[in-house]
């Protein structure tokens, strides 16, 4: 539910900071994706005070690195690579601060043998194209499109192991994803729609040059051709 509640953390934050707004179409079509995912993906519901206060220090933060890692990349001509050499010292100074408490056994009761430290490392190089893809996302589109994508791979992940490896999610689980999926669609046409009503609207029309009317030319002709008898 926490991952559920980040969409509209998005788009209240996008809309208190830069004053964005979406159309009643988009508030539909992820109305829709968020009911879907919730039907799909939540099995068990169960409130906790601490849980909540966790929850919500996690999706505030999530939801502003987003539209800060969106619009710094739109507005301010950054690229991917540049946001992740300034963020991510930052984060892993955060991460090994941390990691004491986050995991009690630490680093050092690890066997550090080949085989874990080479995947280890294989984890750690596809963590980092996985994050260089992420934030080229949020470069190209925006912070709601890239969490909108993240729970369409979730719902592929659903309905792909149903169909590929004959898991058993249940058939509400099922429908949850379908209609999801739709959702999904239905809110990347409308996105297409708006960018391509956009880059239409920024074409300046050309200006073309009318030829001269036939009757100033033989005008112009005429007065020409009196004038030179007139000096003959």
């Amino acid at each position: 539910m926490a991952k559920i509640a980040v969409t509209p953390t998005i788009v209240f934050a996008e809309f208190i900071l830069f004053r964005k707004t979406i159309s009643f179409k988009k508030v539909l079509a992820l109305a829709a994706v968020l009911a879907g995912v919730a039907v799909a993906t939540v099995t068990d519901l169960e409130f906790n005070a601490f849980g909540a206060c966790t929850a919500i220090a996690w999706i505030i933060p999530t939801a502003i690195n987003k539209i800060l890692w969106s619009n710094l990349q739109q507005e301010a001509n950054w690229t991917a690579l540049a946001l992740m050499w300034k963020t991510t010292p930052i984060t892993i100074f955060f991460l090994l601060a941390l990691m004491p408490w986050l995991d009690p056994p630490g680093v050092l009761s690890f066997k550090w043998d080949i085989n874990n430290s080479t995947a280890v490392l294989t984890s750690a190089l596809l963590g980092f194209l996985l994050q260089w893809s992420g934030a080229l996302a949020l470069g190209a589109t925006s912070a709601t499109s890239h969490v909108v994508l993240g729970q369409f791979k979730t719902c592929v992940i659903v309905v792909g192991g149903y169909l590929l490896f004959n898991s058993d999610p249940g058939f509400v689980s099922l429908c949850g994803a379908v209609a999801a999926l739709g959702g999904t669609s239905v809110y990347t046409s409308l996105n297409l729609k708006e960018t391509n009503h956009q880059s239409s609207s920024k074409q300046l029309p050309t200006q073309i040059s009318l030829p001269k009317s036939k009757t100033s030319e033989n005008g112009s002709e005429g007065s020409t051709v009196t004038g030179t008898s007139n000096v003959v």
